[in-house]
């Protein structure tokens, strides 16, 4: 299959997104590469009176952010040049030379930060006051001093930027392990051999053939079980480094230094294990559900990813799916709808699938220009998803991008998947409403099912496992394949149920998900998941001043923290109260089904 698909240069130019818009040629990027590095130069210049006065000041923050801004748009161009077409060298080479000079003037720019917390209380306060000018960096001179208790001195603060190298061996050496040197068996259906990997499980734990099913999940399981203790090692010691950074910092836990850093608190994260554990009801019946639809008398691990309806396919053209978003983004108003038309006039988007073209999709930024987004678009429904998923996080950025300045624009991550999936709930909703048999209805409630299943309570279910295992090695407890592995299957029993078979190889799941690496990454999934519940709930019942306040939240950048940003769009997270109502959206959803 890889073989007949089109060289770069063979796809049309429709097709692919005009990067001339960042740079007309090489000669640009080298350009603001050397103006990036020049104004590096110049502020570690002004090491130990970077902050003398107010004017020092403003003067040294106008040159860090030309600098930063400079840095994302050399990087965003060689990063998405070599996406084109990973396996030329040229983009290999930009890439390396943008990374270089990143560390580089990271390392220029180390002393910045301790030296304006070394300034006396109050000192800062009087600088706003008495210089205009410094009004566009007040949120990100105040957020330095938001940490101030748990920055360091300038050579501690160095040290610790030393030992982050170290901090990535074992996520380095997980990934090498898992995706490099382990070796999969093959499993055999009608005499075909069929190859097992860790991109090819997942789908194939989606076929319909549930002894291929069971024969993949027992092989795949046995190869990262065989590795038990190694991978345990590997997750030993990155929670080892978190406690190390954490305690370094003066912070009581890793999640409290893992919160801190985005700006939220602690108690959001207890909300929702709280909210979905009051919820697991709901799981289980939607456990029972599929056990039923499937006709299974037991219902096993290796059951869970295959479709619960009967097959339904839907073939939409790039046109189509055009069309298809703009009609489901139709509540958002015509002006997000005009940005998304210039993203497909104006060639935002890669769309078509080439050789050597980097894999999945995502939406990038580049301040002062616009966002760009990469697909690897088929022809599926679900690529339609992927579509107005990428076209949320690009209207994010660009209403960010429009409204605050580059360093208020960038949102922290904690907010960053509520745009995305808000346009896939419209766009779901729209398709239901449209939808005319009972098998596409079913498909479609099915998707919004996944979509909790694997978001809301898998992703709570890892927070969980998470949680558990920092507060272990911060106890002194060992850990151990044995005591992970005993840990994972006690909550894999808890989120499913009764009605589950939870296999003995399930326990060994902790091993593989490279997210346990990502420093309490993963419950961010499932609260922005509950907040553009609510939010597209309020859209479609047309509450008044719905659609203005979530273009507000979307306009503001990290001008506020992110339960304070998300409050203006009329969600509250520091209570459980939008995983409540979005939990009862899924149990809504269960009983359409069992209608169905």
């Amino acid at each position: 299959m890889e073989s007949k698909l089109p060289k770069r240069k063979e796809v049309p130019a429709a097709l692919t997104w005009d990067l001339t818009d960042i740079y007309a040629d090489e000669k640009e990027w080298e350009a603001d590469a050397d103006r990036a590095m020049a104004l590096a130069e110049e502020i570690a210049g002004m090491e130990g009176r970077a902050a003398a006065d107010a004017g020092a000041l403003l003067k040294v923050m106008k040159r860090y952010a030309e600098c930063l801004e400079k840095i994302q748009s050399v990087y965003s161009y060689a990063s998405m040049k070599n996406d084109e077409d990973t396996a030329e060298s040229a983009g290999q080479e930009l890439v390396f030379r943008a990374q270089s000079l990143e560390v580089r003037i990271s390392e220029k720019l180390a002393f910045l930060q301790p030296e304006i917390l070394s300034l006396e209380e109050g000192v800062l306060e009087e600088y706003f006051a008495g210089e205009p000018g410094l009004a566009p960096y007040q949120t990100a001179l105040r957020d330095m001093v938001r940490l101030k208790d748990h920055s360091l001195d300038k050579e501690t603060e160095r040290l610790l930027a030393s030992a982050g190298e170290m901090a990535q061996v074992p996520v380095n050496a997980f990934g090498m392990l898992a995706d490099a040197d382990m070796k999969f068996p093959s499993v055999y259906r009608d005499g075909e051999e069929i190859g097992i990997s860790n991109g090819r499980f997942v789908p194939l734990q989606m076929s319909s053939d549930r002894e291929l099913r069971k024969a993949v999940f027992e092989k795949y399981y046995t190869v990262y079980k065989d590795h038990g203790n190694t991978l345990a090692a590997l997750y030993d010691g990155q929670i080892r480094q978190q406690i190390f950074f954490a305690r370094a910092r003066k912070y009581p836990s890793t999640f409290e230094a893992a919160v801190a850093e985005v700006n939220v608190s602690s108690s959001v994260c207890d909300n929702l294990i709280e909210s979905v554990h009051r919820g697991l009801d709901k799981m289980h019946r939607y456990v029972r559900l599929r056990k039923k639809l499937l006709g299974l008398d037991e219902l096993h691990m290796y059951d869970i990813y295959t479709p619960i309806v009967k097959d339904f396919t839907m073939k939409v053209s790039y046109e189509e799916a055009k069309e298809i978003s703009l009609a489901a983004l139709a509540p958002l108003g015509e002006d997000y709808l005009a940005v998304v038309r210039r993203a497909y006039e104006e060639r935002w988007i890669d769309v078509m699938e080439n050789e050597g073209k980097r894999s999945g999709a995502y939406s990038g930024g580049v301040y002062g220009v616009h966002p760009y987004m990469l697909l690897n678009y088929n022809g599926t429904l679900d690529d339609v998803f992927t579509l107005v998923h990428e076209m949320g996080h690009s209207l994010h950025t660009w209403l960010s991008s429009r409204k605050q300045n580059f360093l208020n624009a960038n949102y922290k991550i904690f907010v960053a998947e509520v745009a995305s999936t808000t346009n896939e709930l419209l766009l779901l909703h729209y398709l239901q409403e449209k939808a005319e048999s009972r098998e596409e209805k079913a498909f479609l409630i099915n998707h919004l099912l996944d979509s909790f299943k694997g978001t809301l309570y898998r992703q709570t279910m890892f927070e969980e496992f998470e949680r558990k295992t920092n507060e272990m090695a911060e106890a002194g407890q060992p850990l151990t394949a044995a005591s992970l592995s005993r840990t994972y299957l006690a909550l894999n029993q808890l989120y499913y149920g009764p009605d589950m078979v939870s296999d003995d190889l399930i326990a060994w799941e902790w091993s593989r998900i490279p997210h346990f690496y990502y420093n309490f990454y993963v419950y961010q999934y499932a609260t922005s998941f509950a907040a553009a519940v609510a939010i597209s709930q309020k859209i479609l019942a047309g509450e008044e001043g719905a659609v203005e306040n979530y273009l507000q939240f979307l306009s503001a950048g990290c001008t506020k923290d992110p339960v304070s940003l998300l409050k203006m769009a009329g969600v509250d997270l520091s209570t459980g109260e939008p995983v409540d109502r979005a939990l009862e959206v899924f149990e809504d959803a269960i009983i359409q089904m069992e209608n169905l």
